[in-house]
């Protein structure tokens, strides 16, 4: 009787780190570095690893000072202040359309995380900034540009409510991002996490506070289908 072949993909072994080699043929993307908790010397070593292995790599949650001694090596990177991304590699040439939306200014960041991550992934990005509910009708007045899009990213804090205000307006799926912001029993996101959880809108998806990069990437795999 013929064994069967095990398949097992492969990772690159640098001790501390164990990189996933075949993370784009699997999800169509380089495994994506989170800077947060790890040393300058390991950022660097697993971004050479993958960036050899794969000629681009993306770079989360990166601090100034790790995006300047990025910067040094790979000069043709660049960095995403607001975004706290680095990239380094060739831009995709960009296809369909992500609408990114914010409750208020202070979600921008998050938001950023979101957009920049869907841009470098190859997807076209737009942004409507600061249109919360306590104003509807700023985004009502964007809504015939907001329906072009495939795939919403609705970032808010406060109450969150947002998210359900545009799965009740639009036609498209919709990944919402509860935030930290706000005040008193906001609890850290807590707040805006549960009103999108029990969001009676449907189509709305949410993922965990401040999970700008996980919206991002999701709305570019949606993108992509």
């Amino acid at each position: 009787m013929k064994k069967e072949k095990i398949f097992i993909d492969p990772f690159d072994d640098l001790g501390f780190a164990k990189v996933d080699v075949h993370r784009e043929k699997r999800k169509g993307f380089p495994e994506v570095i989170f800077c947060e908790g790890k040393t300058k010397k390991q950022i660097v070593d697993i971004t050479a690893r993958i960036k050899h292995r794969n000629n681009k790599v993306l770079l989360t949650r990166v601090s100034t000072q790790v995006a300047k001694r990025l910067k040094k090596k790979y000069p043709q990177g660049k960095f995403y202040r607001e975004a706290r991304i680095f990239y380094v590699g060739p831009q995709m040439k960009p296809h369909g359309l992500v609408t990114v939306l914010t409750g208020g200014t202070a979600d921008i960041p998050v938001a950023e995380e979101a957009a920049v991550t869907a841009e470098v992934m190859g997807s076209e990005v737009q942004r409507f900034y600061d249109v919360g509910v306590a104003g509807i009708h700023r985004l009502l007045s964007f809504r015939k540009e907001i329906e072009t899009s495939r795939v919403l990213i609705v970032v808010a804090g406060m109450d969150g409510v947002l998210a359900s205000v545009a799965g009740g307006l639009f036609s498209k799926p919709i990944i919402a991002v509860p935030t930290s912001i706000g005040y008193g029993l906001s609890l850290k996101g807590i707040t805006p996490l549960l009103t999108m959880l029990n969001s009676c809108a449907p189509a709305v998806a949410v993922v965990n506070i401040d999970n700008g990069f996980g919206a991002g990437y999701i709305a570019a795999t949606i993108n992509k289908l």
